[in-house]
């Protein structure tokens, strides 16, 4: 074993090889005797492929080059293809946002040219007798956004006579999971106004039907500002299975049309449900005897079958996998969205019977040597107020150990959302560090999703400070512990992520410096700016306007830079809907003014997320040299970031 100083160990893991290998898959459903899925493709100017296994089970595209099957309803999208009971794709197409049917060679159009461009946008998609069912989107001149549950014809003649899109049901700033059934009398959905996110309050919503039109009054079920209701599913034709966090916990309940109480099926100190960002998620599905295959969450996740008559359950291993999303299920066959510590993230069918796991299609191409992949570890510490939960991965390769007397480098990551979560996982990205002597840290900060609604409602009002705190609580754990370098420290994170970067750096002295991708880092102009999805979030994270405008300024980065003393790297895509270019824009400014050290990488054609190969290659090489640079190692073979320097002739 040689030693060499942390940070500069030799990899063989290149950000090109990040970029090009890696695909990432989603969906996953059942077409006759095939398997499709979507999945994400760099290579292409990162449009989104509708996929099948073909000959020798090599992937091949059903829907090519270039169409892109990607919706921008509430901007993050969502079941955005399905597919016709005689098995051709109905998909939205990302540049233009009409739906489309592929039947021949070409797609057709199966919705109207919006008046102007995506300014109709379809998701959440089910074809049902014929026709399909939608999540309709509509942004009129004015900036105002309506939405409603439509449906749309299946033979074309949406294309040319709007009035032939129909809608069904609206009167909720947003709608989600449309559900039909059996005997095509009921629709069920759940809906939500702002300020309420969905994993704040929801409601489920009945009306019945008459020829597929609502008739008579909307009744709603179950749920309110802070009960939040998920993907409510019909038994028969009176009776739903549902998820409520009714109890503190995602769990889920039985109940009928009539308006009786809930029944808790399964009451666990766990959650059943996640956080809807993408519409369509899925936590149970019904099986033909009556039982639920069911996700559970307590960090991690758990695939069990529950009796709904007994309320017994019933775990289901899966050796290393430690999160699992539900896709389609086709008799003892089911589809899984899978990855775990040791295990790449993909799509893999379970067999129900004999248990044997099968992978479909992963989401990286090749893996490092596994001798090159850091182990998680899976950390609880305690801070001044609260525990925070985390992931670790040291460093870790098979011929380079640090120096003596040396501890590691740390780069905490800050997950977005922030109502997300993170899972142990086998992540390229973290190997890419690892395997060169740099450590990851990933925080399960209070706000987290998947350890119940009291960690998750830490976060409100308190953004930009329990974040913060939690992200500060998981690295010193690290270098009181001895792991990591107390001098070493960086932290980088996405989106709002990107937010807990920028207050992390500008209101403690704990981190030698930050990389923030498409960060939030002002409040007054992000919310004028921002999509209509999230225009309220901070009302819950913060405080609503105009009562907390002195909040809003006290904890924005921007306002906050005169506490800054450390480099920044900041990375922005300039077609960002969600987090506008004028953000990180405006805190290079203040940068500037203050003398900071820094780069801006700003890449045209991205948006929220780096999606293209150039792009990911350029921005990934470009965080490694800036933590070289700063905490003192030069990695090898790694093009060099000029940093901005007051005192350099610009």
């Amino acid at each position: 074993m040689t030693s060499a100083p942390y940070g500069s160990w030799p990899s063989p893991i290149a950000a090109a090889d990040l970029a090009s290998s890696g695909h990432p898959v989603e969906g996953g459903r059942y077409v006759g005797d095939d398997v499709w899925w979507s999945e994400l493709r760099p290579s292409e100017g990162g449009r989104v492929a509708v996929r099948r296994l073909g000959l020798d089970d090599e992937p091949e595209d059903v829907l090519p080059a270039p169409w892109n099957a990607r919706t921008r309803v509430h901007e993050y999208g969502g079941g955005a293809w399905t597919v016709t009971d005689s098995g051709h794709l109905v998909f939205a197409e990302f540049g233009d946002q009409r739906l489309y049917l592929l039947e021949g060679a070409t797609p057709v159009p199966l919705t109207p040219d919006p008046p102007q461009p995506c300014s109709l946008r379809y998701g959440d998609l089910s074809v049902v007798d014929g026709a399909v069912w939608a999540v309709r989107e509509m942004h009129d001149t004015e900036g105002g956004v309506t939405r409603d549950i439509c449906v749309v014809p299946l033979d074309g003649s949406g294309a040319d006579a709007p009035d032939r899109v129909r809608s069904v049901v609206a009167g909720s700033d947003f709608l989600a999971y449309p559900r039909l059934s059996p005997d095509r009398r009921h629709l069920a959905w759940i809906a939500w106004n702002h300020p309420q996110m969905p994993w704040d309050g929801t409601e489920l919503r009945v009306v019945d039907l008459a020829g597929g039109r609502a008739v008579g009054e909307v009744r709603t079920l179950l749920g309110g500002p802070e009960e939040s209701v998920l993907q409510p599913e019909w038994v028969g034709v009176d009776e739903l299975h549902v998820v409520s966090d009714r109890s503190g916990w995602w769990n889920m309940y039985r109940l009928g049309t009539d308006g009786a109480d809930p029944v808790a099926l399964c009451p666990l100190d766990a959650d059943f449900g996640g956080p809807l960002w993408m519409l369509g998620a899925r936590w149970h599905t019904r099986r033909e005897d009556g039982t639920l295959l069911t996700v559970r969450t307590f960090g991690t996740d758990t695939l069990a079958v529950l009796d709904p008559d007994t309320g017994s359950l019933t775990d289901i291993p899966l050796e290393g996998l430690t999160t699992v999303g539900l896709s389609d299920r086709k008799g003892n066959r089911l589809l899984l969205l899978t990855g775990g510590a040791k295990a790449p993230s993909g799509l893999r069918e379970l067999d129900l019977d004999t248990g044997a796991l099968r992978t479909v299609r992963l989401s990286v191409t090749e893996l490092p040597e596994a001798a090159y992949l850091p182990e998680a570890q899976q950390l609880t510490f305690q801070g001044p107020e609260r525990e925070v939960h985390v992931i670790a991965y040291p460093p870790r390769h098979p011929l380079y150990s640090g120096m003596d007397g040396e501890l590691p480098p740390y780069v905490a990551f800050v997950h977005g959302g922030p109502t997300s979560r993170v899972t142990p996982t086998l992540n390229p990205v973290f190997a890419f560090f690892t395997s060169r002597g740099i450590g990851v840290v990933d925080v399960n900060y209070g706000g987290s999703t998947g350890y119940g609604r009291e960690y998750r409602n830490r976060l409100r009002g308190q953004w930009g400070v329990v974040d913060v705190e939690d992200v500060v609580t998981a690295v010193t754990g690290l270098a009181d512990a001895g792991l990591a370098d107390p001098r070493r420290l960086a932290i980088e994170g996405g989106s709002a992520g990107g937010w807990t970067v920028l207050a992390a750096l500008t209101t403690s002295d704990v981190f030698a410096c930050g990389a923030s991708y498409y960060g939030v880092a002002e409040l007054d102009g992000f919310v004028k700016e921002t999509h209509d999805f999230e225009s309220r979030y901070i009302d819950g994270l913060i405080g609503p306007l105009p009562e907390s405008a002195d909040l809003y300024a006290e904890r924005a980065p921007l306002n906050n830079v005169d506490g800054l003393n450390c480099p920044v790297l900041l990375l922005q895509g300039l077609d960002d809907p969600i987090v506008p270019p004028s953000q990180a824009e405006r805190f290079r400014d203040a940068l500037v003014a203050k003398g900071i050290p820094h780069a801006y990488l700003a890449y045209e054609g991205e948006s929220h997320g780096f999606r293209r190969l150039a792009t990911l290659i350029s921005s990934r090489n470009a965080e490694l040299s800036f933590y070289g640079q700063v905490l003192g190692f030069e990695p090898p073979d790694i093009p060099r970031l000029e940093l901005w320097r007051p005192d350099a002739e610009q």
